[in-house]
């Protein structure tokens, strides 16, 4: 191999995920308003919140028995920062989200990568479809640390050699590993992010388990506070009514 260019970035490592609420319009009113023009036509905001106990019935009504377009009058866009392999896994729902990822053929990646946490559990035990992680040992932790850092830094290493010899970013990218993080902005609705919290977090008023990947979970759970606090309602209906999207 040749020489690392002089000017190569440093490679860093965490362990956690960002998640920022960057813009919404997102309420609980925005929910009754919806529900409330098929028997009332259009009603003023001030109508909609005369009745408190009324609105939280309703909202709760609404998703225990699934009548869900309701919850799609409303938008929220997040910015995330997080492996590439927890993006692979949050594109599979189309359905209510649109999504626009930085991009390796415009610019250069930058070395961060995705090392576990002290508290990431290491060791699968039981058979497919009927396991449970458990923690590791120091030694697996250090064997986990020690072999990532090392890929890691080869594979950036080998990235840089391929643009100093004037390879474009699109062919030298295809060396760098799915712990690269990346970022996007991800927009969605209530509805859309009660699918999926429903499949993407563990939670103890779940009526269907789930059994998400740590790393997508910690976006899932960042996500779902910003939601609780511009829906509250909402929210708490999701949870009352088994966490099912409606």
């Amino acid at each position: 191999m040749t020489d690392t260019p002089a000017d190569t970035a440093t490679p860093s490592f965490r362990g956690d995920v960002t998640v920022e609420l960057v813009k919404h319009t997102a309420a609980d009113t925005d929910v009754l308003w919806a529900a409330r023009v098929s028997t009332a036509g259009e009603q003023s905001l001030e109508e909609l919140q005369k009745d408190p106990e009324r609105s939280k019935g309703l909202i709760n009504y609404l998703m225990r028995d699934r009548h869900g377009s309701p919850f799609e009058h409303n938008s929220m866009t997040f910015f995330i920062s997080a492996p590439i392999f927890v993006f692979r896994e949050f594109m599979r729902h189309r359905v209510g989200w649109s999504y626009n990822e930085e991009s390796g053929r415009y610019r250069e990646l930058q070395p961060v990568f995705y090392l576990p946490a002290q508290d990431r559990k290491l060791v699968q035990e039981g058979r497919p479809g009927k396991y449970v992680f458990v923690d590791g040992s120091p030694a697996q932790h250090k064997v986990v640390s020690d072999a990532m850092e090392d890929s890691y830094r080869r594979s950036y290493e080998t990235y840089q050699e391929m643009l100093a010899a004037g390879i474009a970013r699109e062919v030298a990218r295809a060396v760098l590993p799915v712990g690269l993080f990346s970022s996007m902005y991800a927009t969605c609705n209530a509805r859309s992010l009660m699918h999926f919290l429903g499949l993407r977090t563990q939670h103890e008023q779940a009526k269907v388990p789930s059994f998400p990947q740590r790393e997508i979970e910690m976006v899932g759970e960042k996500m779902e506070e910003e939601w609780a606090r511009l829906m509250p309602l909402t929210h708490a209906a999701f949870n009352a009514n088994g966490r099912i999207a409606p």
